[in-house]
C-alpha cells in the first residue's frame, strides 16, 4: 500500500504504534505528499514473548513512502519514544529535530550503531517554528519526568493538530522548566482541529504530585541513613538524579555511577546544565570501597529489574566492585513498566536477603507518575477545545475513559476517535472519517533479527518453555520400506530419561508403526512421515501424560 484512500483535500492522521498499548509510540501526519513522523518509540516485551529483545512498529507504508517523508518529529527522550530510532532511520533515514537532551540520547543510539555520520540532526528549542512545505510545527513547553519535553501544533492546510506527547502539569518542577500554558492557551483559543493527548494515566481521579514532593521524601532518606546509599531510577530520568545528586552534595556524600545509560545521563546532564556536580565529588568505582559508608551514594541502573544491570549484579553477588553491605539502604524510585514486575521483586528479594534495607514503591513517596491524572486530561483539553479528539498513548481501557472526559470538556462523542494503530483518520476544516488501515502489526526483534521471528516461532517457543522437546531419530529406507536405524528418542525438558524407560519403549513402538503404515501409504513422501509422526506421537504423549512437547523428527533417508 503506497497510497492512502484520501482525497486531496484531507490530512491524514495514523499511529504506527502508541494506540492500544503503552510503548512503541510513533504517529504521523500526511498532507497530500508531505508527512511529519513523530516519535519513534520501542516497546519491551512481555513475558510471553520468549526470547524477544524489543517490540517495535511495522514501518513498511513509511519505507514505500520515505520520499514523502519530510521529518522525524521527537517529543522527548524516553525509550517509547526515541528507543527505536536507529531501526527507524536504517529504513527510513529522514532529518531529526529534538530537543537537547533528547539530541544527546539519540546521539549517544546512533554513535552505537554506526549512523551518527549518516543522519542530519537538528537541536530544537520552543521558540522555533519548523516549516515544512504545506505543514509547520510550532512547539509548547510541557512538564514530564524528563528535561526538555515539548507538545507539538501542526498547523495543516485543513487545519492545526496538536500531539501532546507525555505530560502532566507540574507548575514546580525540578528542571526549572514549567509548562508554557499561555501559549497552550493561546494554541486553543486560535482553533484546534484534532487534539492527540497522552491517556496513560486516564484512570486515576487526581492531579498528580509534583517531583517537588518526591524531593522532600529524598532529602529525608539522606538524613535518616549513615550507612552507604544505593540509588536506582531510569537513566532518563534526570529529575530524580538531579535530586538524588543534590541530596548527596548537601549531606556531604561523595557520587560513584554505576551502569553505562547512567554514566550517559550522568554526561549529559553536566553537559547540557541540568546537574551541577563538583568535579571532585564524582569518585569511581575503585574509591567506594575506600570512603567510609556515610560519604556514599552510589547511582545504578537496573530499577526495572534488567538482568544484567549493575543493580541486579548487585543483588546477586556478581559485581565486580561492589556488594552489599549491612548498612546499605537501596532506593527504587521508580515503578515497574508493564512485564517487568516479577523482574523488579526479584531483585528486590536478593537485595533484602544479601542484608540490605530497600525502599521501594508510592508508599514510601519516592515516585511520582510523569503523566497526568485525569484532572490534568481535563485541563489540557479545556486549554485546546479541539473540535475532534483522538485519545493516544495507553491500552484500550485508558483511551476509552480519556474519552469519556472529552465528552465532560464538551467534545461530541461523534467527534471523538478511539483507534487501532494503522487506523487512518482523514480531516477536513469540517469533517473526520475513519478512511483507511495500514500494516501496523508488531515487528520482533531478536537479536540481529528484525521481523524474522513470527508467530508460528513464538509459538514453539512458549510449547519449549511449557513441555519441552521430543526428538526423534530414524534412518528409513523408502525404497525397501524399511527403517533401517531406530526409532530412537531424546528428551529434553519434557521428561527425565532414565526414569521414563517405560514411557520410551512404549513411544518408539508408536513410532515404528507409525513409520511403517506411512511408508505403504500411496505419494509417500519424507513430509507425509513426518507429519505422521508428529501427530501420532502428541496425541501419545498427551494420553500418557496429559502434556504436548514439541516434536522435532531427524529422519535420514536413504
Amino acid at each position: 500500500m503506497s497510497n492512502l484512500d484520501i482525497r486531496p483535500d484531507e490530512t491524514a492522521v495514523f499511529a504506527l504504534g502508541g494506540m492500544g498499548e503503552i510503548g512503541k509510540n510513533t504517529y504521523a501526519i500526511q498532507y497530500q505528499d508531505e508527512i511529519l513522523v513523530i516519535d519513534a518509540g520501542v516497546k519491551f516485551p512481555e513475558d510471553e514473548l520468549l526470547g524477544i529483545d524489543y517490540v517495535i512498529p511495522d514501518y513498511s507504508y513509511l519505507v514505500e513512502n520515505r520520499d514523502k517523508i519530510k521529518a522525524l518529529l521527537i517529543t522527548h527522550g524516553h525509550e517509547d519514544h526515541i528507543g527505536a530510532i536507529h531501526f527507524f532511520l536504517n529504513a527510513v533515514n529522514v532529518p531529526v529535530y529534538a530537543g537537547p537532551l533528547a539530541l544527546a540520547l539519540i546521539k549517544n543510539k546512533l554513535e552505537e550503531h554506526g549512523l551518527i555520520n549518516k543522519v542530519e540532526l537538528h537541536e530544537i528549542h520552543e521558540e522555533d517554528v519548523l516549516k515544512f512545505g504545506n505543514m509547520s510545527v510550532e512547539l509548547f513547553r510541557t512538564t514530564h519526568s524528563i528535561p526538555d519535553t515539548f507538545g507539538m501544533a501542526i498547523t495543516t492546510p485543513s487545519g492545526v493538530i496538536v500531539e501532546t506527547g507525555d505530560f502532566k502539569f507540574d507548575l514546580t518542577p525540578t528542571t526549572k522548566q514549567p509548562p508554557n500554558l499561555q501559549k497552550m492557551a493561546r494554541i486553543g483559543s486560535e482553533g484546534v482541529l484534532l487534539l492527540m493527548s497522552d491517556s496513560t494515566n486516564a484512570e486515576r481521579d487526581e492531579f498528580s504530585k509534583s517531583e517537588k514532593w518526591v524531593g522532600k521524601t529524598i532529602d529525608k532518606l539522606f538524613d535518616d541513613n549513615d550507612g552507604r546509599i544505593i540509588f536506582a531510577t531510569f537513566a532518563s530520568n534526570m529529575s530524580r538524579v538531579q535530586m538524588a545528586t543534590e541530596a548527596a552534595l548537601a549531606h556531604g556524600r561523595k557520587i560513584a555511577v554505576f551502569g553505562r545509560s547512567m554514566e550517559s545521563a550522568v554526561r549529559n546532564g553536566l553537559a547540557l546544565g541540568y546537574l551541577d556536580i563538583p568535579e571532585e565529588m564524582l569518585i569511581d568505582a575503585h574509591q567506594v570501597n575506600h570512603l567510609p559508608p556515610e560519604q556514599v551514594l552510589i547511582l545504578s541502573t537496573g530499577s526495572q529489574g534488567e538482568p544484567m544491570a549493575a543493580l541486579a549484579r548487585i543483588a546477586n553477588g556478581t559485581h565486580k566492585q561492589i556488594k552489599i553491605q549491612p548498612n546499605d539502604t537501596v532506593i527504587f524510585s521508580s515503578s515497574p513498566i508493564p512485564g517487568n514486575t516479577q523482574s523488579v521483586n526479584r531483585v528486590i528479594n536478593e537485595l533484602e536477603e544479601a542484608g540490605a534495607t530497600v525502599v521501594h514503591g508510592k508508599v514510601n513517596n519516592i515516585h511520582t507518575s510523569g503523566h497526568g491524572g485525569q484532572e490534568e486530561q481535563k485541563l489540557m483539553l479545556s486549554l485546546m477545545q479541539p473540535k475532534y479528539f483522538m485519545p493516544v498513548h495507553g491500552e484500550y481501557r485508558m483511551l476509552k475513559v480519556h474519552a469519556g472526559l472529552g465528552e465532560q470538556i464538551g467534545v461530541p462523542e461523534e467527534n471523538t476517535f478511539i483507534l487501532d494503530n494503522g487506523d487512518v483518520l482523514a480531516l477536513t476544516a469540517d469533517s473526520a472519517r475513519v478512511a483507511d488501515h495500514i500494516p501496523a502489526e508488531d515487528t520482533y526483534v531478536d537479536g540481529n533479527g528484525i521481523g524474522d521471528i513470527g508467530t508460528a516461532v513464538l509459538r514453539d517457543r512458549q510449547m519449549l518453555s511449557q513441555d519441552g522437546l521430543v526428538v526423534v531419530v530414524a534412518t528409513i529406507d523408502l525404497k525397501s520400506q524399511e527403517i533401517t536405524a531406530g526409532p530412537d528418542i531424546l528428551s529434553r525438558g519434557f521428561i527425565y530419561m532414565r526414569e521414563s524407560e517405560d514411557l520410551i519403549n512404549e513411544g518408539r513402538k508408536e513410532i515404528f508403526h507409525t513409520i511403517l503404515t506411512s511408508m505403504h501409504e500411496p505419494n509417500v513422501s519424507e513430509h507425509s512421515i513426518r507429519n505422521a509422526v508428529i501427530s501420532n506421537l502428541q496425541k501419545f504423549m498427551y494420553d500418557k501424560t496429559k502434556r504436548r512437547p514439541l516434536i522435532l523428527p531427524m529422519f535420514i533417508m536413504i
